[in-house]
């Protein structure tokens, strides 16, 4: 799994409590102002997860109020750019005579060099969300430009905004199929996907380097990959196609990469196979029934391709599979 850092308030005496919060705060993003109702026996969670110069912060706490004041810049600025995601709940960013509401379907970008008031949270239950921190200097984006982002609303619900929310969802989820190395490779995706979205926002995509855009393209055509596994025509012609790019492009932009699209598509759908085998409460699915979901709809193909990437049968992997979940009590 990845590097990171648990903070959990229960851990702490009820008078430590909000001060630790509002310091860990200050560390992982900016020194703050917190003001909360519930400052004598505060609640609140954290996971610091580290992506090199990139943090991501799956979080909870109670109601509460961050301020960054004009001071506190002129004190400390470390010039980045903080998104968060709601999870449930919502956050009222106030700046200036400007008041935003965000909620799960929406993107909130504070600029540390900018004053604002940030409410979360209400008091019927903790908040959850996600923030992300990106230096600004990461950002292959002229400043004129990023001086604008703040007053944006990014979408989480499609384009980059919804790639980008999926992966700051899922590593809020767990960071278990991930090693330690992967932290950086993760941190370069999330800053390509973070430009490309203010670049897509601004309609200034041209401003981007020609390797960004590259990539944020790669991004967009693996997730379309995931989401047609089952679909037994997704060919990297179908791909191209879908994205408006010729087939010899579409090669061209997995030159880089470790595979070939092909080859890349084959692998996502042995792991999504193997996965379903795996899984106890698919234990009755006839194993040409998960072949099929998984863009395999000749049996025999599916297990040919089974044996030559795990040196086993379908058949023989789920029975072993079954066995280790007896054993250790699934």
């Amino acid at each position: 799994m990845l590097i990171e850092r648990v903070f959990r308030s229960e851990d702490l005496p009820p008078a430590d409590r909000f001060d630790c919060w509002r310091e860990l705060v200050g560390q992982t993003h900016a020194p703050l102002e917190l003001r909360s109702d519930h400052w004598a026996d505060f609640r609140a969670s954290q996971r610091l997860l580290d992506l090199g110069a990139v943090s991501v912060w799956p979080t909870a706490f109670q109601p509460l109020c961050f301020r960054r004041t004009p001071k506190l810049i002129r004190q400390s600025d470390p010039e980045g750019l903080h998104i968060s995601l709601p999870l449930s709940g919502a956050l009222r960013a106030v700046r200036g005579e400007e008041e935003a509401v965000y909620g799960p379907d929406s993107l909130c970008v504070v600029d540390t060099s900018r004053p604002v008031d940030i409410h979360g949270g209400d008091d019927a239950s903790l908040h959850t969300g996600v923030g992300l921190e990106v230096p600004k200097a990461l950002l292959p984006l002229p400043r004129n430009q990023l001086d604008q982002v703040t007053g944006l609303r990014l979408s989480a619900q499609e384009g980059f905004g919804s790639l980008l929310a999926q992966l700051l969802t899922q590593l809020a989820k767990s960071t278990d199929s991930y090693q330690p190395t992967d932290g950086p490779r993760l941190g370069t995706v999330v800053v390509d996907l973070l430009s490309a979205l203010i670049a897509h926002a601004l309609d200034s995509d041209n401003s981007l380097p020609p390797e960004t855009r590259q990539q944020a393209l790669v991004i967009r055509i693996r997730a379309f990959i995931q989401q047609h596994l089952h679909d037994p025509h997704l060919t990297p012609r179908a791909i191209a196609a879908a994205h408006h790019i010729s087939t010899s492009y579409l090669h061209r932009l997995f030159q880089n990469e470790e595979e070939t699209v092909a080859a890349w598509i084959r692998r996502q759908r042995l792991e999504r196979a193997r996965h379903h085998l795996a899984d106890p409460a698919q234990r009755t699915t006839p194993i040409h029934a998960i072949a099929a979901r998984c863009g395999f709809p000749r049996a025999s193909d599916f297990t040919r391709a089974f044996r030559s990437a795990y040196g086993i049968p379908p058949k023989d992997y789920r029975n072993q599979s079954s066995q280790h979940c007896r054993t250790d009590g699934c």
